[in-house]
This record gives structure tokens, C-alpha cells and sequence, in this order.
């Protein structure tokens, strides 16, 4: 099994932390209850579960122009990801987390979600748009 993943190169600082994998997409407005920290979406597959802290290991970026700030508001009170990694990304998603310095990683060669367990301890290294299984 593989344990280092290339995608496009990120956004952000190199971090290190428990994943979070579901092969849904991503909305910050809509998936999430940001107060609780926790996915509140009925339909979502991580419904219930804290995203605080964790890396984030989805799908694909949905949603418009609300991520961006969301993305920074989540950060500023503290209850937010720790990096955000995507099969696809979209600018809005980019800017949104560039805003808000979220590390973030997207484009994978294969599909992430596949790839890396619930739960594995993981290293995102935007700079080189590598994400490895520890």
C-alpha cells in the first residue's frame, strides 16, 4: 500500500493530524454547523461527527462565494480543520481557504477518499501537494 499521495500543490502550512474521510463532497455553508463543530447535514455520510481539528478528507468543493468567509470565520473562533484535501477543488474553495490559511490540497492522481483511511494519522505538505499516511 502507498503511503505518500500527490496531488497539485496547496495553499497553506505543513500539518500533521487525524483524517477524517467520507466520498461526499464539501460546503461549509451547508454540511456543517459551525458553532458545534460538528457536520449537521442529515444526508451527509459524516453527520454528527467533529470536524474540529481534524484534516478533512473529501470528495469535491460545492457551495459559492459564502465558503470563503466561512472558511476564515471558522478559523478565527477556533473551530475549524486542520487542513482541507479534495479530489476537486474550486476557486472559491481555493480562495477560501487561502483567506482563511487553511492548508489544502486538491487534484490527487488517485481518489483520495479511496485511498486513506478514517481515522489514519496523516502529513499535508501543501508546498509539494503531498499528503502521507503515517
Amino acid at each position: 500500500m502507498t503511503n505518500i499521495f500527490k496531488g497539485h500543490p496547496g495553499i497553506g502550512d505543513e500539518v500533521t493530524g487525524e483524517a477524517l474521510v467520507a466520498s461526499d463532497n464539501f460546503s461549509a455553508r451547508y454540511d456543517l454547523d459551525r458553532i458545534k463543530g460538528i457536520f449537521s447535514r442529515p444526508q451527509h455520510k459524516l453527520c454528527g461527527q467533529s470536524y474540529d481539528g481534524k484534516i478533512l478528507i473529501l470528495n469535491a468543493a460545492k457551495g459559492g462565494v459564502a465558503t470563503a468567509w466561512m472558511l476564515q470565520e471558522m478559523v478565527s473562533r477556533g473551530v475549524a480543520p486542520k487542513a482541507l484535501i479534495l479530489n476537486f477543488a474550486n476557486p472559491i474553495m481555493a480562495q477560501g481557504a487561502a483567506f482563511a490559511n487553511l492548508p489544502m490540497i486538491d487534484r490527487f492522481e488517485v481518489d483520495i477518499t479511496e485511498n486513506v483511511p478514517n481515522g489514519a494519522n496523516v502529513k499535508v505538505i501543501p508546498e509539494t501537494g503531498e499528503l502521507r499516511i503515517l
